[in-house]
C-alpha cells in the first residue's frame, strides 16, 4: 500500500474510492501519571507518553490501511494524523486519507 501526504502520485492516474480512516483511544495509567508528574517538575521528554502516542499512530494507521484494502485500493493520498482528548486521561489518534486505485 502506497501512502502519501501529497494529493497526487506523479505519473499515475487514479480512481478515487473514498475517505478511509482508522482510530484508537488510549488512556494513561497511574504509573505513567506519577512518572510524568516528576518529569514535569524536572523538565524533559516524557518517554512513556511519547511511546503511547507512537503506538496509537501505528494502530490508527493500520486500521486505515485495512479499510482501504477492503475497498480495493492500492494507495492512500492526502494522509493525515489528528489527535484529541476524548475525556480526562484519554487520547484519540485518528489517521485518515483518500483511498485510490491505480488506473
Amino acid at each position: 500500500m502506497l501512502i502519501t501526504t501529497g494529493d497526487i502520485i506523479p505519473g499515475q492516474q487514479v480512481q478515487v474510492l473514498g475517505l478511509v480512516s482508522g482510530n484508537v483511544v488510549t488512556s494513561k495509567n497511574i504509573g505513567r501519571d506519577i512518572m510524568a508528574g516528576f518529569k514535569n517538575i524536572a523538565g524533559g521528554e516524557i518517554k512513556s507518553y511519547t511511546d503511547m502516542m507512537m503506538e496509537g499512530r501505528s494502530i490508527a494507521e493500520k486500521r486505515m490501511i485495512d479499510q482501504a484494502e477492503q475497498m480495493g485500493a492500492n494507495a492512500i493520498i492526502c494522509m493525515r494524523f489528528a489527535s484529541s482528548s476524548v475525556m480526562e486521561g484519554t487520547q484519540e489518534m485518528l489517521a485518515y486519507g483518500t483511498a485510490v486505485k491505480f488506473l
